[in-house]
């Protein structure tokens, strides 16, 4: 895919994966031919980063809306206002629970596309977010293991990273309850080719995947633990050190990420917003 003559500049962060974007202000209305080539860049390095971005919510909003409409999360905390722009606000009386290696909203039919992440408020130190390429990851198999692979299927279960026991109080059980009934556990393939590129990519994840159909139990605990820890290998990341202002904006369909939790008891504030997508082929 030819990056060249963008309007705006490119710089790859590692191989597999990154990139950061500079030349661009995102809260400035953008032409087609910028959204077009930051589509492009978009598919080429599945991840983004937009240094120094000044970003209310409606910007956010309108800047993420380029990619596609927007999903409202059943359970974290929105803006009130712009109820697509996600909070995640986390210090040491709220903790988080995005620190382990993760796929967005899996648990649906029809997972994100992608999605806006934008820094608020930022620890001295510590908070760094981490993407991995899930299509380096399958890429890195064997031939035999991926044609083993090729045409299961495995479940996806909101309950996984939302357990029941974690939302006690009487407004969040009622908000549980609800975003349980909308959500069931689906099924999506364990490997998913790109609608756009066409390249193949592993879409098993710790946070939601809890077993491949076609395998007993045992053979699926076993599988999915060698992929879960396969798609680790740093020689698939970038790791991100998070300034004020930041924006990162990333293709869901192709990565997974992990949150650091080593900067509490500071405070760390995010808004996200996310891009709808389409059912995983």
């Amino acid at each position: 895919m030819s990056l060249r003559n963008t309007p705006f500049d490119l710089t790859p962060l590692s191989p597999a994966i990154g990139a950061t974007i500079a030349g661009l202000d995102v809260a400035e209305p953008l032409s087609d031919e910028t959204i077009s080539a930051l589509t492009d860049a978009l598919h080429d390095r599945l991840v983004l980063f937009f240094p120094d971005q000044h970003l209310t919510p409606e910007a956010q909003r309108t800047f993420a809306g380029h990619f596609g409409p927007l999903h409202i999360h059943p359970i974290y905390p929105n803006v009130p206002e712009v109820p697509e722009i996600m909070v995640l606000d986390t210090d040491a009386k709220n903790l988080p629970d995005n620190d382990n290696w993760h796929t967005d909203v899996t648990f649906i039919e029809t997972p994100p596309l992608g999605a806006a992440l934008y820094a608020r408020q930022i620890p001295r130190s510590g908070g760094d977010t981490l993407w991995l390429s899930t299509v380096a990851a399958y890429d890195a198999l064997s031939e035999p293991f991926k044609r083993f692979l090729d045409g299961l299927t495995a479940v996806h279960d909101f309950e996984k990273s939302f357990p029941r026991d974690r939302f006690a109080a009487p407004e969040a059980a009622a908000r549980w309850e609800a975003a349980r009934a909308k959500s069931p556990p689906v099924t999506h393939p364990v490997v998913r080719t790109h609608p756009r590129s066409g390249r193949k990519a592993l879409f098993v994840n710790y946070g939601f995947t809890t077993r491949i159909n076609e395998l007993s139990k045992a053979e699926s605990d076993a599988v999915l633990a060698y992929l879960f820890d396969h798609v680790t290998k740093p020689e698939f990341q970038v790791r991100h050190r998070w300034r004020d202002n930041d924006l990162a904006l990333w293709d869901n369909r192709v990565t997974q990420h992990y949150a650091t939790v080593d900067y509490l008891p500071e405070r760390r504030i995010m808004h996200r917003a996310t891009i709808i997508g389409e059912r995983p082929a």
